[in-house]
Parts: structure tokens; sequence; C-alpha cells
């Protein structure tokens, strides 16, 4: 009797018993036509990180924004972008790590967080890059503002504090650089250049391309301008300097962008760079204070206690930093202010020589800074630098910030500004999450 209910037809050899069938595909459908009723806002996840940057921009004070803007009801004129709807989507994008206004152009038309963002209306690249670096002061005044609250509702304490500075790269090569004689004839070149094109007769060439030139060339003359008064600056300092080598070497500055200096970076190089001074709460891990130099980190220690005092009406009582920060005149500003400094002790010198013991130049705060530096004490709360400060150095590398594409130390300090708001936006989500846990196990308990 057959083990099926109908006879099966026999099997047919193969002559191949090692060929293989053809594979059954499921293959896209990229023509055919389908309707979606959705809305942007029913595309975007209810739990997406776009939705919480919109909530937190929501409660952001953006008045001096506002004031800015020229377009008036009732007059000739386009209407402007609405200023949160830009920082919003600069802020989602600096914690997505975009970096470039072009890309984050294209984004705003492909991506739904982007879209969601600016409510799908479209924007020019031009328009977000101006937006990025246009609106430094607004930018501090916000970081601070952002930081008095936390301070009002005892999430920032601001008792203890550590900063840090982090070298990133200019816009601007190392070939870049050019002595006071190689600028000078720059300059007589661009000038030729301007003059040139004021001759050029105007049928010859489109008014749109003859414009792109002329501005060009302007900006160029304008950043050899600026290129020869830097040189005046970093002359000046090196007839200050106390190292022979540093007086006998040339003056020379980036043509490409003048304030850029060459510093030695992380990985042991020498390039053209800018060095961000950041500052953070340690118990909160918010940033409370930022700053951009193009020099080290000896001497802003003072600038960065300073800015503490005039956004949030306070010094920090402890402040800690590395070594590089140290200068008896810091060491005793801070000292007269309250603040008290943890910094580790420099390296003897020469042989024989003790760090711990004081010197005929120190003032008091440096007597009880070598003192306190040798305590058990002293050592565990340097600690805590390393994994408040460094850490949020190592969190805005990993979003982008390394290499510059703007030039300009007060454009690349409004890019600082936009990662020390990015990083306060989810850290100030994560303090809100954890004070309602507390409150619930309160509850519960």
């Amino acid at each position: 009797m057959s083990d099926t209910l109908f006879p099966l037809p026999e099997a047919i050899p193969s002559e191949n018993a090692h060929t293989i069938s053809k594979a059954r595909l499921e293959k896209g459908h990229r023509y055919q036509k389908e309707m979606i009723v959705a809305s942007l806002d029913d595309m975007l996840p209810e739990d997406h990180r776009a939705r919480i940057v919109w909530a937190m921009v929501e409660m952001m004070d953006l008045g001096k924004f506002y004031k800015r803007i020229n377009a008036i009801e009732g007059e000739a004129g386009r209407p402007a972008i609405d200023p949160k709807m830009l920082v919003a989507v600069w802020l989602y994008a600096t914690l997505e790590g975009v970096g470039k206004a072009r890309e984050l152009g294209r984004l705003c038309e492909e991506h739904i967080a982007y879209r969601w963002l600016m409510g799908d209306i479209r924007v020019n690249y031009h328009t977000l890059a101006d937006f990025r670096v246009d609106y430094e002061s607004e930018l501090d005044e916000l970081l601070a503002k952002g930081v008095a609250v936390l301070m009002k509702e005892g999430m920032v304490k601001l008792e203890r504090t550590a900063q840090d500075g982090m070298r990133v790269r200019a816009s601007a090569g190392a070939k870049s650089f050019r002595s006071k004689t190689k600028l000078e004839q720059y300059l007589e070149q661009a000038r030729g250049q301007v003059e040139q094109l004021k001759q050029q007769d105007k049928e010859d060439i489109t008014a749109r391309k003859r414009a792109a030139q002329e501005r060009k060339v302007s900006e160029r003359e304008a950043r050899l301008r600026e290129a020869l008064r830097e040189l005046d600056k970093i002359e000046a300092k090196k007839t200050k300097s106390h190292k022979k080598a540093e007086k006998e070497k040339g003056a020379q500055c980036s043509s490409t962008d003048p304030e850029a200096r060459f510093l030695k970076m992380s990985t042991g190089e020498v390039r053209p760079a800018y060095n961000a001074e950041l500052c953070i709460d340690t118990e909160s891990r918010i940033i409370v204070g930022v700053n951009l130099v193009n020099e080290v980190d000896q001497g802003q220690m003072k600038p960065m206690l300073e800015t503490l005092h005039t956004h949030y009406g306070q010094y920090s009582y402890e402040h800690l930093t590395d070594g590089g920060f140290v200068t008896i005149m810091d060491m005793e500003a801070a000292y007269q202010k309250g603040v008290t400094v943890y910094a580790p002790l420099p390296k003897p010198r020469r042989k024989g020589q003790d760090p711990t013991k004081a010197r005929q130049e120190d003032g008091p705060g440096m007597r009880e800074w070598r003192e306190r530096m040798t305590t058990e004490e002293a050592k565990q709360k340097y600690k805590i630098r390393a994994a408040t400060i460094e850490w949020a150095n190592a969190l805005a590398r990993n979003r982008g910030f390394r290499q510059m594409v703007v030039r300009g130390i007060h454009k690349v300090r409004s890019v600082l500004l936009w990662f020390a708001l990015a990083h306060n936006l989810m850290q100030t989500q994560n303090l809100l999450v954890m004070r309602q846990q507390r409150a619930i196990s309160s509850i519960n308990s």
C-alpha cells in the first residue's frame, strides 16, 4: 500500500545530480504606484532623538535670534525661516556628526528626521552655513542661560569644575604660512587683480560670474590685510619671548586663515590649529564655560574662571586642570578668589630639584598648591578630571570636532559653542531622566 494519498509520478533522473536549481527571489517593485496617507509627524518614530532635540529647543530663550530678523509682516520681502528650526537642525546635525552645510542641506531634503525638524521647508546651504557662524554672542548667551536655569533647579551646583584644552586643526595648510615680504607681494597682486576686474569689459562676462570673481578677489585681499595685521602681533610676541630660538625664527602667518597658529597636536605633530578650552561641572557633567584661543593652555585658567564669574556670578570652589595650565599669575589669581586648584606637580627640571618645596618666587597660592598636591586626598580628587572633562572632549571628537571647515577665531568658536550646546542638551535630558527615576523610587519606597 502506498504511503501517499495519490500516486506520485516517477522521479525523472537528473543529468547532473549536483546541479543547483534556480533560486526563488523576492524582487523590489520600484515603479508600482501606491498611496501613502501620512504626515511628517506620522513617519518619525515617537522615541526618535530629533523629538528630544525639538522639545529642548522649545524651552530655550531665542529672543536674541528673533531680534535680528528684518522681515516684517505687512512689508515686501520673503519671510525669514524660524530660528527655532535652524537651531534645532544644527543641534541635531552636531549630535549626528554632520558638520558641513552642503551635507546638511541635502539631508534636509532627503532624511525624514531633518525634514521633520525643518517642517519640510526648503533651506539653502548658504543660509545654513551663515546661521552656524554668525551668532557667536547669541550662542554664548544661550549656553550661559541654559546653565543658569539648571543651577536654579539645583541640577548644577558649580562647586567643582574641570578645565582642559583640545586642539582642533584649522582650515589652513602648513604651506599657507608666509613671511611679511611674501604677504606684501601677494597683497599687491590682489590689488592688481581688483583693478583689472574693474577695467574688464562688462560685455565679455556674465554679471553673475563677474560678481563671483570680484567677491573671490576682494575676500583674498581682505585675508591678506588681516594676515599682515596678525603678523605684527606674532612679531611683538616673539620680541617678548624669552626663548632665543623663537626670536631667531622669522615670523610667518597664514594667508588662508590668518588667526590660525602652529600648535602641537595630541598626536605629537605640529599643525595649524586652534585650542578649544572647555570647562565642565564635574558633578552634573554640564559644560559651563567655553573659550577658543590660538595659544597653548598656559595662562588660560584665569580667563575661564572670570568667564564663570561673569555668567553665573560666582567662582567654583575647586578647579581641576592639567599641569599645562599652571602659572604663578593664574595660581595666585585663583587663590585670591578663593578657588582651590588641583593640578599635578611638575617634573623636576634639574637633578635634585623637589617640586613639592616652595620656591623663592612662589606666592601663597603656589605654596599651598605644592603642599596640597602631596596629600592622598588631593590626588584622589584630581582623578575626577579624567572622567569628566576628558570624557566631554572625547564626545566632541566622536561628533566630528577634529578638522575645521570655517576660518577665523570667532567662526571656529561659534562651531565650538554648537558642540557645547549639543552636549548640554543630551546631558540635561539624562539628568531629567535620572531625577524622574529617583522620584519614582522614592515614592515606591
